[in-house]
């Protein structure tokens, strides 16, 4: 599904130059759950951001699906964005003026879909992930797993190819964290490309494979047992 080839991503201030990855290769092929890991600062954010079309690499390649997207125009990549990411927050980001139904929904408003057809998603993506009973609450009035799980209908109304997760449970305690983690594990056997940055190495199980950085080199790769 992906491909970075030798990629790297420096910052540079007028006094410093910050390398943030360093020549990172990695594959990932869809219907893959993928945990990436590693200490605060090693690049797991910014990895996941480039990996995500929100950041560009400074040297490197970058094939997703098969076309070398390097050197695409900011709106090229949003619009494959659009068609083909979904993206967890560990802070949610709803947006507090938008009920439940309204934060997922807005998910669909830029891809020109019917307003009959963006209900009929938005009831079944609801209904699926428990939260149908809280679509016209407020995100002020829901619990932390419970935002979460509308952040996940948000990520996945689109039918999106895959998920990106930075630090989905950070927020959450241990128990509204396995919630959010099996649901990820769901949807992954139902085949969403699942890529997730995150600190718990017991979250890390529920990936296939974990790909561990440090200093913005990817140091180990480590495969679980089917």
């Amino acid at each position: 599904m992906l491909k970075l080839h030798n990629l790297s991503r420096v910052y540079q201030t007028d006094e410093v130059e910050t390398a943030a990855l360093n020549s990172v290769n990695i594959e990932i092929e869809q219907g893959e759950f993928v945990a990436i890991m590693g200490p605060s600062g090693c690049g797991k954010s910014t990895l996941l951001n480039i990996v995500g079309m929100l950041d560009n690499p400074s040297d490197g390649q970058y094939m997703f699906m098969d076309e070398d997207i390097s050197g695409y125009s900011e709106a090229q990549l949003a619009n494959i964005r659009k068609q083909n990411i979904g993206f967890i927050f560990q802070n949610f980001n709803l947006i507090e003026e938008l009920s439940v139904q309204e934060n997922i929904e807005l998910a669909l408003l830029y891809h020109n879909i019917p307003t009959a057809e963006r209900k009929t998603r938005v009831a079944r993506v609801m209904d699926k992930v428990g939260i149908a009973h809280r679509a016209k609450h407020m995100p002020s009035q829901l619990s932390g797993g419970q935002q979460q799980r509308v952040a996940v209908a948000r990520a996945v109304v689109g039918d999106q190819a895959m998920i990106l997760a930075d630090e989905p449970t950070g927020n959450l305690d241990s128990a509204h964290g396995q919630e959010v983690m099996e649901m990820l594990q769901q949807l992954n056997q139902e085949g969403t490309t699942i890529v997730m940055v995150t600190h718990s190495p017991a979250h890390a199980d529920y990936a296939r494979r974990t790909i561990n950085l440090f200093d913005g080199h990817v140091v180990t790769e480590n495969v679980r047992a089917a």
